[in-house]
């Protein structure tokens, strides 16, 4: 777990982890130059519990470089993901290491979420719909992952050129090496509030890493590799797409905010005569209106997806997921070559 600054939820995510039914485990935790206080509550968590490897450094390294750190330092065979302002679920370790262990050609487990905000109040539960659809995006959050050593190191970590979106890129790659696994309910709980790195950033550094975002995943539905979106060294488009927007206000609507994003996306995005382009200029517009609104819809929404793939996913059996392909009961599936 990486930590910058992550008070005042960071305690509750230590306190989720140390909670875990498994119980042998090491926990790495960095301290990445953090000035808020939240040093003083790591070495303060370290002193109580002998599990906790604390390590520090004094210059921010920032979302890639820290969780290539702690990743790196990890001693296991098996690594867990764990973001510091978010909370885990008793039993995730102890399910997500029994998916790894029953199944050998599976190098990465990953689980659904519930949504919190930043009270720890629940938004919206967890988007079965996700798990019966194809694909590029990664199904489930970044810091509800577990996945063998091995198949990190071989896909070479989180990439430096994917800052704010390293984690979709990781997984990608890894599921070109191993089987990607999902438990399809619950076993961790995201947190949406202010102070998310996603948030906190420069408008304009989200803006261009988004439009990247889906300029890769474009390729990835056209199986098309998409590297050298990477080493561009053109400047960034004068016009986004205009999913961008809607991405960068869920961010803002879910932390409890009000997205004003209607005047940008107007003067930014790419304009065309279509679906996206439509559905995009309604949401900027009714986010900027009536942000309450549009959570209420977007919940009523969600409930109309979940319906279907909820009566499908009547057991907790993972499913396989790869870009662009329809997830499947992985007791379905013959073992990867």
């Amino acid at each position: 777990m990486p930590v910058h600054n992550a008070l005042p939820h960071l305690d509750e995510a230590i306190e989720s982890i140390l909670g875990q039914t498994f119980r042998e485990f090491e926990f790495v935790v960095l301290d990445d130059a953090s000035t808020d206080g939240s040093s003083e509550r790591l070495r303060y968590w370290a002193a109580v519990d002998s599990r906790i490897r604390l390590l520090r450094v004094d210059e921010n390294l920032g979302p890639v470089a820290s969780s290539n750190r702690v990743a790196e330092e990890a001693r296991a065979p098996f690594v867990a993901r764990m973001d510091a302002d978010d909370i885990s679920y008793p039993e995730r370790l102890a399910e997500q290491l029994a998916v790894l262990r029953r199944h050998d050609d599976v190098g990465v487990v990953g689980s659904l979420c519930d949504t919190i905000d930043g009270k720890g109040r629940k938004l919206r539960g967890p988007e079965f719909w996700r798990l019966s659809r194809r694909s590029a995006f990664v199904p489930f959050a970044h810091g509800s992952m577990m996945y063998r050593r091995e198949i990190f190191e071989k896909a070479g970590g989180y990439r430096n050129e994917c800052v704010y979106w390293e984690d979709q890129d990781l997984v990608v790659r890894m599921a070109a090496i191993a089987r990607v696994a999902v438990i399809p309910r619950a076993l961790y709980r995201v947190r949406q509030s202010t102070t998310s790195t996603r948030i906190v950033c420069t408008r304009e550094r989200m803006e261009g890493a988004l439009q990247t975002v889906f300029q890769a995943t474009d390729r990835l539905e056209h199986g098309l590799p998409f590297d050298d979106l990477l080493s561009r060294s053109e400047p960034a488009p004068l016009k986004l797409d205009p999913r961008v927007f809607i991405a960068l206000g869920s961010l803002h609507l879910w932390a409890g905010g009000k997205p004003r994003l209607l005047r940008r996306f107007l003067s930014r995005a790419q304009m065309s005569w279509n679906g996206r382009t439509a559905s995009a200029l309604i949401w900027t517009a009714w986010a900027s209106l009536s942000p309450s609104t549009l959570r209420a819809f977007l919940l009523m929404l969600l409930k109309a997806r979940n319906r279907f793939p909820g009566r499908q996913l009547v057991s907790t059996s993972p499913v396989v997921w790869e870009p662009m392909q329809k997830p499947v009961p992985i007791v379905a599936i013959e073992p990867k070559q």
